[in-house]
């Protein structure tokens, strides 16, 4: 049998094999001697997210079977994704030369080129690819910065023309042309285009906003930088990216270009299709687009940031990490870095060491309420209620004059306190909270459970919790609020009915299990509701419910049992 047909018929003993050899290898790929396991081996590997392990796998396939183009294409593919561009190349070139239309391969080469000023051999690659699907859009582009390489401006320009008549891509004609003529010394031409974007575009990207302050900058215009980074600040009040800009614009010194090479001009053009494949999803295309743009420019803090972005999106934590450790801490991403740090360790079980970062971020800027903000949400994820209260009592002392767009912070301060039996300051931040956002529905819901809870106010509370589900109709934890407070005031019937839909919605919770068993006894439904009550012990409740459904299953329910709410503390403000 042909090496290449052993791709087609793959049988599920065999992956099973390569599965168990992946997971006994781990990380640290150690191709066998099977071609098959290994092919199998690197498509797990992939499906692990484990790109490392994958590339080396299917490079130990492809050595035993070098004529299957899939399998050729997939690895080169993979390694440009990992960064290891001088084993990619080689495998793209013979890539191209069975397959010289192959847009990928090609745009990867043509990088290459313009890395190594081979600006003619890449001008020729580019000219001869499709003008549909990605090389439509990057070609042209790129075509015209290998011609900026040679020093052809003109050149350069007409070959981004073919962009400039359809709207879906004359954005990116008029912004490299900019560029273009800036690099050509042409000034006065340059600003003419890259300010009738500013004047055309409602809210600026921070990218563009941040290009065009740097061009201003460059010639000693900091009014019209100022004015530029303001605009974008009053659209985006709660970012914080161009407080770097605005500090160095008070000292007068003259930032670094942020297009000054043909390679610069690559490298955007790559990062900005990159950044839109990522709001569309198509994180695969994004990372090779977004590894290549890093690949010319290795210091590119905003392209560094976006390839974090998608290793989080893949849940490699570790290796989004490393990118973000990578930005200059003087740039607009610094800040934004090491708070996406802390995050992941957050999520990797390290919070402490995750707080010790956001401490070193809130020592350093001692008027940001975030990084206290941030270090109460994790210590409030974790259950440490009591030491959460000072940090957002600090965050809050921070912002100061409270306005509409902090009632999030009253809200989760009110959460630790009530948690914390801090009744009163709870409720007086819950209310304020409303005063700020009324239809708000976890705000609503929290607060009126938490009177249902208290005996106070059940009329209105139980009204709150119904504008909460009118708002929130599919969500299963308001749901229960809802039937939990029926239950409560003794509506048992109507009680059933709301904690019935509230299990569809989350039928792996075991406290909403717990409570519509509860709603059933009451009810006279006594075998549903041992059967309610064995599924929550099914589900792994904590120990306090464990105990108290494991006493019901035995005894019944007793007058005095009571239960607490299913609320959903980990997202109290999604949505």
């Amino acid at each position: 049998m042909s090496k290449i047909r052993i791709f087609s018929g793959i049988v599920g003993s065999a992956l099973l094999l390569a599965t168990t050899s992946f997971a006994m290898a781990g990380t640290q790929a150690t191709p066998g001697t099977s071609t098959t396991g290994n092919y199998l081996a690197g498509r797990h590997a992939e499906s692990e997210r484990d790109l490392s392990a994958a590339a080396d796998y299917l490079k130990a396939a492809l050595a035993d079977a070098p004529d299957a183009p899939d399998l050729l294409r997939r690895t080169f593919v993979i390694l440009t994704m990992e960064g290891r561009f001088d084993e990619a190349k080689v495998l793209a070139e013979k890539y191209v030369a069975d397959k010289p239309e192959s847009s990928v391969a090609n745009l990867m080469l043509a990088v290459d080129d313009l890395k190594n000023a081979r600006y003619r051999v890449a001008a020729d690659r580019l000219k001869s690819l499709p003008d549909t699907g990605l090389t439509g859009l990057t070609a042209p582009v790129l075509h015209a910065w290998a011609l900026v390489g040679e020093k052809k401006i003109d050149d350069a320009l007409a070959a981004l023309k073919v962009l400039e008549k359809e709207t879906s891509s004359k954005s990116i004609h008029d912004l490299h042309k900019g560029l273009i003529l800036e690099i050509g010394g042409r000034h006065k031409e340059a600003l003419t285009v890259l300010e009738e974007i500013a004047a055309r575009d409602g809210r600026l990207s921070f990218r563009f906003a941040e290009i065009l302050g740097n061009i201003y900058e460059q010639y000693g215009d900091t009014k019209k930088a100022g004015a530029l980074y303001q605009r974008y600040q009053d659209d985006y009040p709660s970012s914080t990216l161009f407080e770097p800009a605005v500090k160095r614009l008070s000292t007068g010194k003259k930032p670094k270009p942020e297009i000054e090479t043909a390679m610069d001009g690559t490298a955007e053009i790559l990062f900005g299709i990159a950044n839109s494949l990522r709001q569309q999803r198509a994180r695969e295309t994004a990372l090779v687009l977004g590894r290549l743009a890093l690949y010319l420019k290795p210091e590119y803090p905003i392209a560094q940031t976006l390839i974090g972005e998608l290793m989080e999106l893949d849940d490699r934590l570790v290796d989004a990490n490393r990118f973000y450790s990578d930005v200059d801490p003087a740039s607009s991403f610094g800040r934004s870095a090491v708070l996406r740090i802390a995050a992941n360790l957050h999520e990797m079980e390290k919070t402490d060491e995750a707080i010790s970062m956001l401490r070193a971020v809130a020592k350093a800027h001692p008027n940001d309420p975030e990084p206290l903000t941030k270090i109460g949400d994790y210590l409030r994820s974790r259950e440490r209620f009591a030491e959460a209260i000072p940090e957002y009592n600090a965050a809050i002392r921070r912002v100061g004059d409270l306005k509409p767009q902090h009632w999030r912070l009253l809200y989760i301060r009110g959460i630790v306190l009530e948690r914390e039996k801090q009744w009163e300051q709870a409720e007086k931040d819950f209310l304020k909270a409303l005063e700020f956002q009324p239809d708000q529905p976890y705000v609503l819901n929290y607060l009126g459970y938490s009177w249902v809870e208290h005996g106070l106010n059940l009329e209105r509370a139980l009204e709150m919790i119904r504008k909460a589900v009118k708002l929130r109709p599919n969500d299963g934890y308001i749901i229960d609020s809802l039937g939990w407070g029926y239950y409560q005031l003794e509506q048992f019937e109507e009680a059933v009915a709301e904690l019935e839909r509230a299990v569809e919605y989350r039928p792996e919770d075991p406290v909403i299990n717990d409570h519509l068993g509860d709603a059933y006894w009451k009810v006279g439904r006594k075998l549903e509701a041992r059967f309610q009550w064995k599924r929550s012990l099914s589900l792994k409740p904590d120990d306090a419910l464990k105990e108290k459904v494991t006493d019901k299953l035995k005894h019944g329910l007793r007058n005095e049992d009571t239960a607490s709410p299913a609320k959903d503390e980990k997202t109290p403000d999604k949505g």
